[in-house]
Formats: C-alpha cells, sequence, structure tokens
C-alpha cells in the first residue's frame, strides 16, 4: 500500500477524504496552513484536526504556523476576489510544502483535502498539483472529493464526531468577504 501524506485544511474537510482514501492508502495528514487568519483559530482547528485522527487511527504531523510566509506570498493580492490569484499563490503554498515534506520523510505521494469545498475549484487544485508533481518528482493523488456528495459527507461526518466546523476558508480575506 502506498504511503501518502495528505494536507488538510481542517479535521471537517479531512472526514469525507479519509474515508475515501483509507483503504488504498497508508495515510499520514499534513496539517500545514499559515493563511489561517489567527493563532488561537489555527490551534482550533488544528486540536480538532488530531482528535478526529486519534479517533480513526490516523497519524497528524503539524508543520507550525507561520502566517508572515502566507502574507508575504499574497502581498498585493489582497484585494482579489475569493478563489482568484490570492487563492492559488495560497493553494500552491501549501500543496509544494506538501510534496516536499513527503519527499523528504519517504512517502509515495502526496495529496490534499481542499478539493471538497464546494468553493474551491478542483481543477485548479489539481492543476497545481500536477505542476508540483512535475516540478518536485512525487506523486500527486488527484481528487475532487466534493463528487458523489462528499461534502455532505463531511459534514455528516463532522456532526458524528462534533467538530467545530468554521464558516469561512481561514485566511482573513475570506473572513471578510
Amino acid at each position: 500500500m502506498k504511503r501518502m501524506l495528505l494536507h488538510s485544511c481542517c479535521g471537517p474537510c479531512s472526514t469525507a477524504v479519509i474515508e475515501v482514501l483509507k483503504n488504498d492508502y497508508d495515510l499520514t495528514i499534513f496539517y500545514y496552513n499559515p493563511n489561517i487568519d489567527t493563532d488561537e483559530e489555527y490551534k482550533h482547528r488544528l486540536a480538532e484536526q488530531i482528535r478526529y485522527c486519534q479517533q480513526v487511527g490516523i497519524k497528524v504531523v503539524e508543520e507550525g504556523y507561520n502566517p508572515e510566509e502566507f502574507y508575504s506570498k499574497v502581498q498585493g493580492l489582497e484585494n482579489e476576489k475569493e478563489g482568484g490569484a490570492r487563492c492559488s499563490v495560497c493553494f500552491k503554498l501549501r500543496l509544494l510544502r506538501t510534496a516536499r515534506k513527503a519527499k523528504e520523510e519517504g512517502y509515495d505521494c502526496f495529496g490534499t483535502t481542499l478539493t471538497v469545498s464546494p468553493h474551491k475549484n478542483a481543477e485548479s487544485i489539481n492543476g497545481i498539483g500536477k505542476f508540483i508533481e512535475f516540478e518536485e518528482g512525487i506523486e500527486f493523488v488527484e481528487g475532487n472529493y466534493k463528487k458523489k456528495d462528499g461534502y455532505k459527507k463531511s459534514i455528516e461526518l463532522s456532526k458524528q464526531y462534533n467538530l467545530y466546523r468554521q464558516n469561512y476558508c481561514g485566511c482573513k480575506f475570506s473572513k471578510e468577504r
């Protein structure tokens, strides 16, 4: 079974994706989200991710919280619409770090939970992942996890596990919109 480092933005989004992938991959969740707007929110989401993963037997690796990294990458894109160029830069930042970590740690492939959200463009995210696969030399597993009621399933699983569900992506720009 291939070992996958799966980038996760939060516990609720990871639920349905883990359900889809757990029988085909030896999963480890990679929690790397410098885009989250406050330290408190970051820690709350991380705690929920860990709590859920402990219940389903999935390891979590955290990269640490460094919002300055996010803000330096999106400088000049602050006024972009949600889903636009700022988001693409953010996706690339997080997927590139995931790919490099996966390669360093000897994983076979990497992926992301981001495409479970109906607010995220799976084609764009998968394109970024495939580009990084080519650049970094490690397989990216494409997915559009909102299909087949994946997002609905994530809501149901979040309720089942009593997970905190935030109402914005994570960055201050998505919160303000």
